[in-house]
């Protein structure tokens, strides 16, 4: 049975469902992974784009020495360069040629022009600019008329040793259309992989569906199978499930077996007793005190005959609508007790449902309200609340109540509470038998309203 309530359980989507289990990791694959892969995209074409603008620069920076001639230190350089950007004003592209003549120390506080290109006029430029070593370079940004530039600094020297002439030659390229073209890829990814991820998501529902699509036909077989329209597991299931499903088939058959055999085994020992003692009763020469006790054995007989018709703790049946029956009863019961003018009041929750056989619904709502009415002075009261979890039944009438000593007595387990005050003893037995099969408990407490007794009955839902 706990099993198969376990499995049952799956339709709930909690955290510890596979369901659950397989949305969650799903969807944090998509939601981690792909954010990463973006991430790791864009940031891979910014580096591919710098390094590509770093070459540019150093291009140009080769194409300017391939064109500058020193004579007597002197810096000297064609008036219009191959590289058309460097001849337009502010065109974006700027080059400048500079020459440190004093100390090592000192040459970072002045240089001296020699050089700079025609897009370079109007143009300011930082004072303190790198000065690599000769035959190095370095890359930089700065601001420039406050926007970002990439700056390429390289340090040669023309001549040799005493001849020598060192310079510094810095090539500016305005980042303003490296900065759009990256804004643009990472607008376009971003908006592309949000668009992967929801197909993802909704990929991943439908291929969860798909492949659960097992879980939850098992599922619905197994509701149909409590609420008593199947007697078996009769889908075919994936190899995962197939030893579940076969073994799940043998234990329904086994527990409907083993239930029959004792119901019949039961109902005809009663059968075979019933007759003797029918003899044994009709023998007038029976003393008062044997044919009370004949009498007894009689009633004993007569009750395990109901409790071999009832189906008890069997949850493989449609739920019973307590309200229809309890209706039946209190109409009953109304008419019986007319001249008591006993006033038998419900309160139903809608839609309360006992799992189990309506006889035995009505064999213990029966027995609680028809002793309720005989102990009760006027007025009895029904209580039903329902829940996935839990049925209650609350009967509470205003008679005298019932003693404390008596409460544990009728609790204990095999007493007989045909002995006790009459209107709380007849019948009893019987209902207790009953909760007990349906794994259900019983309290009785004396009403705070009415002031009479109180029977508390709960059964335990899903359990």
């Amino acid at each position: 049975m706990n099993v198969i309530k376990s499995i049952i359980t799956l339709k709930y989507f909690k955290s510890q469902s596979l369901k659950a289990r397989l949305m969650v990791s799903a969807l944090a694959m998509i939601i981690v992974m792909l954010p990463i892969i973006g991430l790791t995209l864009s940031n891979a074409f910014s580096e591919q784009l710098q390094s590509a603008l770093k070459n540019e620069l150093r291009a140009y920076s080769y194409s300017i020495f391939s064109v500058a001639e020193v004579e007597e230190k002197e810096l000297i350089m064609p008036e219009q360069l191959l590289e058309n950007q460097f001849n337009v004003i502010q065109s974006g592209l700027y080059a400048k040629a500079v020459s440190y003549s004093m100390s090592e120390a000192e040459r970072r506080k002045k240089a001296l022009m020699l050089w700079r290109s025609h897009s370079l006029i109007g143009v300011s430029t930082p004072n303190v600019l790198p000065t690599p070593n000769i035959g190095d370079s370095q890359f930089n940004e700065m601001l420039i008329e406050n926007e970002i530039h990439m700056v390429y600094s390289i340090t040669v020297s023309f001549g040799e040793e005493e001849q020598s002439f060192p310079l510094t030659l810095h090539i500016f390229k305005n980042q303003t259309e490296f900065l759009a073209i990256t804004s643009e890829f990472k607008q376009q990814l971003w908006t592309w992989l949000t668009i992967l991820i929801i197909v993802f998501i909704v990929v991943q529902i439908i291929w969860l569906q798909w492949t659960l699509k097992p879980l939850n036909t098992l599922t619905n077989e197994l509701e149909n199978v409590e609420q008593g329209n199947q007697n078996s597991l009769v889908h075919t299931y994936p190899e995962e499930l197939e030893q579940v499903t076969t073994q799940l088939n043998t234990l329904l058959s086994t527990e409907q077996n083993q239930r029959k055999r004792y119901r019949n085994a039961l109902s005809d020992l009663a059968h075979s007793l019933k007759t003797p003692l029918a003899i044994i009763q009709s023998q007038k020469s029976l003393t008062a005190e044997t044919s009370e006790q004949v009498t007894a054995i009689s009633q004993m007989v007569e009750h395990q005959l109901k409790k071999a018709q009832s189906a008890g703790e069997s949850a493989w049946h449609l739920g019973v609508p307590v309200e229809t029956t309890a209706n039946k009863l209190i109409n009953t019961l109304t008419k019986i007790y007319r001249d008591k003018a006993v006033n038998i009041t419900s309160t139903i929750q809608n839609k309360a449902i006992f799992k189990g056989d309506e006889a035995d619904l009505m064999e213990i709502l029966g027995n609680l309200l028809d002793n309720a009415c005989k102990a009760a002075k006027s007025r009895v009261e029904l209580d039903v609340s329902f829940n996935p979890h839990c049925l209650r039944f609350t009967v509470a009438d205003d008679g005298k109540g019932i003693d404390e000593s008596q409460k544990n007595e009728i609790l204990k387990r095999g007493t007989r509470a045909d002995t006790y005050e009459k209107g709380h003893g007849i019948g009893l037995a019987i209902v207790r038998d009953l909760v007990t099969s349906y794994n259900g408990e019983i309290n009785i407490q004396k009403s705070p309203s009415l002031g009479g007794a109180l029977f508390i009955l709960t059964f335990h839902l899903n359990k």
